[in-house]
C-alpha cells in the first residue's frame, strides 16, 4: 500500500508540469505604436515630469494639491489598496498551519447516582503542503491584485490631476472670452450712439440703427451665456475637490507657459509608465495563476492534522489535570468522480486567459492611439494659431476701415456689422485655440503616464 501511495505521488509529480511556472512580463509593443508618422527612438519622455515643473501656475497648483487630499475618488482607491494588502496576507498566512482550541465538558448521572463531570482541552492544528501549487498560485495571484490595486490608485491619481488641469484652463478659456465678449459689447454700444447721431443727420435710417441695437443685444446675451458656463465649471471643479461650489482664484490664459519639446520617448516605456497599461497586464498575470490554480486542482491535497490537550475521562474533577492525549494524521485526497467539474473550470480559466490577453493588446493599442491624438491636436492647434493671428489682424483693418467709411457715408451699417460679427467670432476661436493647444499638452501628458508619485 506504501508502494502504491509513493508511486501515485510520483507520478503525479511528474505529470504536474507547469502549475509553478513563472509569469512572464510582456516586453514588447506593436509596431508603430504611436503611429507611422511619430519618431519614437528616443529615452527622453515627457511623461516624466513632476507634474508641478509642467504645471507652473501657482494657483492651478494649489487646487492640485488640494484635490489629491480630498478626491474621493483618490481616496476610495486607496481603500482598494488596503483591502489587496488584506488579501495578500491572507493568502501568505495560508502556508502556515492553522491551530483551534476546542474545549468541552459534560455532566452525567445515571439511576440517581452522584454525577459526574467529564472534560477535555484539546488543541487541534492543521496544515496543507503546498506540493501542487495551489496555495501558491493562489498568493501569486494576490501579489498581482495587490500591484494593481497601485497601478489603479496611480491611474485615478493621473486622470485626477489632468482633468483638474483641463477645467482650470477651461476657466481661463472662458474668462477671456468674457472679457472680449464684453469689449466687444462696449463697442457695439459706441456704434449704436454713432448710428443714431447719424440717423439724427439724415446719414442713417431707422433699420440700421435697429439692426445695431440688435447686435448689441445678442452680444449680450453671449456675456450672461458665458458667466452661466463659468458657474457650471467652477461647479465642477468644485466636485473634483470634494467641496461646495464656490468661486476660485485664478490667473489669465495669456501668461501660460509650456515645454516646447513633447518627446514621447519609446513605445516600451508605455508598458511601466502608463498606469491603466500596468493594471491590465496585472489582470493578465491574475489571470496566469488562476489558470495554473485550475490545474492544480488535477492533483492530490496533502493535510497533515492532529491534535493534543489534557482530559479527566476518568471523571474527576475539572481541576484535576486527568490525561494527557495526542493524535496525528496524514490524509491525501486525489479527486476521482469530479473531473468533469475540474476540467470544466480549467478550460474556463484558460478561456478567460485569453480574454484578457485580448483585452491587455486592446490597452495597448488605445494608448498608443491617445498618444497620435494629443500630437496631432498639439501641431494642429500651433499651425491655427498663426492662421488666426493673421485673420484677427485683416479682420480689425477691416472693421477700422468700414467703421470710417460709414461715418462719412460712404459704405452701408451691414459692412460694418458683418465685420465687427467676424472679428468677435474670430476672437473666441482664438482663445479656443489657444485652449485647445494647452488640452492636447495635458491629454499627452497624461497618455504618457504623467503625474506619477
Amino acid at each position: 500500500m506504501k508502494k502504491i501511495i509513493l508511486l501515485t505521488t510520483a507520478t503525479a509529480l511528474l505529470s504536474s508540469c507547469g502549475i509553478y511556472n513563472k509569469y512572464q512580463p510582456t516586453t514588447t509593443t506593436p509596431d508603430n505604436l504611436y503611429g507611422e508618422e511619430v519618431m519614437a527612438n528616443d529615452t527622453v519622455n515627457f511623461g516624466n515630469m513632476d507634474w508641478r515643473e509642467l504645471f507652473t501656475d501657482p494657483m492651478l497648483q494649489s487646487i492640485i494639491e488640494q484635490g489629491l487630499q480630498n478626491n474621493t475618488d483618490l481616496q476610495s482607491a486607496q481603500l482598494r489598496v488596503e483591502e489587496a494588502d488584506a488579501a495578500l496576507m491572507s493568502a501568505k498566512l495560508a502556508f502556515l498551519p492553522s491551530f483551534a482550541l476546542s474545549p468541552q465538558g459534560a455532566v452525567s448521572s445515571f439511576d440517581g447516582h452522584k454525577a459526574t463531570q467529564t472534560y477535555s482541552l484539546p488543541i487541534t492544528a492543521s496544515w496543507e503542503l503546498d506540493i501542487f501549487g495551489r496555495l501558491r498560485n493562489a498568493k501569486q495571484q494576490a501579489k498581482a491584485l495587490y500591484a494593481q490595486s497601485k497601478d489603479y490608485q496611480q491611474a485615478v491619481r493621473t486622470q485626477l490631476i489632468s482633468r483638474i488641469a483641463n477645467t482650470y484652463y477651461t476657466l481661463l478659456m472662458l474668462d477671456e472670452q468674457l472679457a472680449i465678449a464684453e469689449q466687444t459689447a462696449e463697442a457695439w454700444k459706441e456704434t449704436v450712439a454713432s448710428t443714431r447721431a447719424l440717423m439724427n443727420a439724415g446719414m442713417a435710417n431707422e433699420a440700421a440703427t435697429s439692426q445695431m441695437e440688435a447686435a448689441y443685444y445678442n452680444v449680450q446675451t453671449s456675456v450672461l451665456d458665458l458667466k452661466e458656463q463659468i458657474n457650471k465649471v467652477e461647479n465642477g471643479l468644485a466636485l473634483l475637490l470634494a467641496e461646495t461650489p464656490r468661486a476660485y482664484e485664478r490667473s489669465s490664459l495669456e501668461g501660460q507657459q509650456f515645454p516646447d519639446d513633447l518627446a514621447v520617448g519609446i513605445p516600451m516605456q508605455m508598458l511601466s509608465n502608463r498606469p491603466d497599461v500596468r493594471a491590465a497586464e496585472r489582470s493578465l498575470e491574475q489571470a496566469f495563476y488562476g489558470t495554473n490554480q485550475a490545474r492544480s486542482a488535477f492533483y492530490p491535497s496533502i493535510v497533515l492534522s492532529g491534535s493534543a490537550g489534557w482530559t479527566n475521562s476518568a471523571g474527576s474533577m475539572i481541576v484535576n489535570p486527568g490525561k494527557f492525549l495526542a493524535s496525528a494524521v496524514g490524509s491525501l485526497t486525489q479527486p476521482l468522480f469530479n473531473k468533469g467539474q475540474i476540467m470544466a473550470q480549467y478550460r474556463i480559466a484558460k478561456a478567460q486567459q485569453e480574454e484578457i490577453s485580448l483585452a491587455f493588446q486592446q490597452t495597448l493599442l488605445n494608448a498608443g492611439s491617445e498618444v497620435n491624438d494629443a500630437l496631432v491636436a498639439y501641431q494642429t492647434s500651433k499651425e491655427k494659431t498663426l492662421l488666426f493671428d493673421k485673420q484677427i489682424l485683416s479682420l480689425q483693418k477691416a472693421l477700422t476701415s468700414t467703421s470710417l467709411l460709414m461715418e462719412h457715408g460712404t459704405t452701408t451699417y451691414l459692412e460694418v456689422l458683418t465685420a465687427r460679427q467676424s472679428l468677435l467670432s474670430a476672437q473666441l476661436s482664438q482663445t479656443a485655440n489657444r485652449f485647445a493647444e494647452i488640452q492636447s499638452v495635458i491629454n499627452l501628458y497624461k497618455a504618457l503616464g504623467g503625474g506619477r508619485e
